[in-house]
């Protein structure tokens, strides 16, 4: 925007200015060219004046010595003309052309004539002028001059040189003058932009200065400001309140499973006690919900700190943590082997919780005999995690619902869960600045994907 700006305002100033110095520049060649015109002008005149009698006498001698010692002194071509267009007395270099004939018919005719009528620095011709002879009020003859215009030339390109020079010194403290005010103008619209992608990022706390710029944008920056305090505040009030009710209703949840335990061995029929199974499973399943409630306030409240960890050595860990559990649900879960350390940047415990919650679904909706493989790998200049399994997977339609809160698919209503595990991920990822994808594995299952920076 700025270079748009600074070439708006220097195309507008170099507008005015040619519309400005190009009549100067007109006007100084016209100047240039009359001063020459007038002084040649003078000349033919007085020319003119001593050949009307030598015309009528025949005697040009004398007006033949003076064009000689005139073009002597000046270098200038004079020469008398009669009638019949024919020279009378010249100097020896005369000679006619267009633009003599020209000047000489116009003479004969009554008119001084000047040719041409303005000198420009690009025409190399001579300055034509001549003057009618006349001899009581009739035209006899005519006196013409031819003089070189060399001189005129380049003064006007001395005049053009220097209102260009002006010009040229006038459109750079236009640009400058440009580039300061764009920039006063531009700077807080940066400054937006820059806090911007701050807030979208996850700073909460980037603020926009209100003190740059005009008053218009000062306003804006302002008005910009109360609102992102108002959406942090928003926000702020919202995981205080998820995370406030998750963490209350913890006590009255397990007062409420003693209670319900407590009326087990009182039940005596079959139709009792599997209604009390029931009871208790689902009182665990509101205890994850709310657990994940929980986790889930804490990770996008928190103020985020990156760290650097060997992604290689938290997959061995988390594989070994969760081998017990696969082994109890005869799944195979498998680490792929890595050459030598993967560091990933993340945020802290980060890549502990997102392998925690891909094993966990992997390994729960798994079948007795699968397969999960967990890999670490380098790719696109960072670390990339994979958990495979050969699970029922999902479809195109369900995995772009997979990340929503309290999500499940609808054939797994009846596993435990509390449809947060993936959020979590998403959320962790995205605070530590990577990717997270989920596509369909071949032949069945569902393969997860997380990217870090290295």
């Amino acid at each position: 925007m700025r270079r748009r700006l600074v070439f708006s305002y220097s195309l507008l100033m170099i507008l005015v200015l040619l519309a400005l110095e190009t009549p100067l520049a007109i006007t100084l060649a016209n100047r240039e060219t009359e001063r020459i015109r007038a002084d040649r002008l003078a000349d033919a005149n007085r020319f003119a004046s001593l050949s009307g009698p030598a015309l009528r006498s025949g005697a040009v001698s004398a007006v033949d010595d003076e064009f000689r010692r005139y073009h002597e002194l000046y270098g200038i071509t004079t020469a008398l003309i009669d009638r019949e267009r024919r020279p009378v007395a010249a100097t020896r270099d005369f000679a006619g052309s267009k633009m003599t004939d020209a000047a000489i018919f116009g003479a004969l005719a009554g008119r001084q004539m000047t040719v041409p009528e303005v000198i420009w620095p690009w025409q190399a011709a001579p300055l034509v002028v001549a003057v009618p002879v006349s001899d009581g009020g009739e035209v006899i003859g005519t006196v013409i001059t031819v003089s070189t215009t060399d001189r005129v030339r380049r003064s006007i390109t001395v005049w053009w040189t220097a209102l260009a020079a002006i010009g040229l010194l006038a459109v750079s403290a236009g640009v400058m003058t440009a580039f300061r005010l764009a920039g006063w103008v531009l700077r807080p619209v940066t400054v937006l932009d820059v806090v911007t992608h701050d807030i979208a990022a996850g700073d909460g706390t980037a603020r926009v200065p209100t003190q740059q710029g005009p008053p218009e944008l000062r306003r804006l920056a302002t008005s910009f400001n109360e609102m992102a305090d108002a959406v942090a505040d928003a926000l702020e009030r919202q995981r205080a309140f998820v995370a406030h009710a998750s963490h209350q209703l913890r006590n009255p949840l397990t007062a409420l499973r003693l209670r319900v335990e407590e009326l087990g061995p009182s039940l005596t029929d079959e139709y009792g006690r599997a209604e009390h199974k029931l009871a208790l499973e689902e009182t665990d399943r509101l205890a994850q919900v709310l657990d994940g409630l929980l986790t889930l306030a804490r990770t996008e409240r928190a103020q985020h700190t990156m760290v650097v960890v060997d992604a290689a050595t938290v997959a061995a860990s988390r594989v070994a943590a969760w081998q017990p559990l696969a082994n109890h649900r005869g799944i195979t879960l498998h680490l792929q082997p890595t050459d030598g350390p993967h560091p990933a940047r993340a945020v802290r415990t980060a890549i502990d919780q997102v392998l925690d919650a891909l094993i966990d679904n992997a390994v729960k909706f798994g079948h007795p005999g699968g397969r999960v493989e967990v890999s670490v790998d380098r790719r696109d200049d960072g670390v990339v995690i994979e958990v495979t399994d050969d699970g029922p997977g999902m479809t195109e339609a369900q995995l772009e619902s997979s990340t929503e809160r309290f999500w499940r698919a609808p054939d797994t209503q009846n596993i435990d869960g509390s449809g947060l595990g993936l959020t979590i991920v998403a959320v962790l990822v995205d605070a530590s600045g990577g990717r997270l994808s989920m596509r369909p594995a071949e032949p069945t299952g569902l393969t997860a994907e997380v990217w870090f920076r290295t």
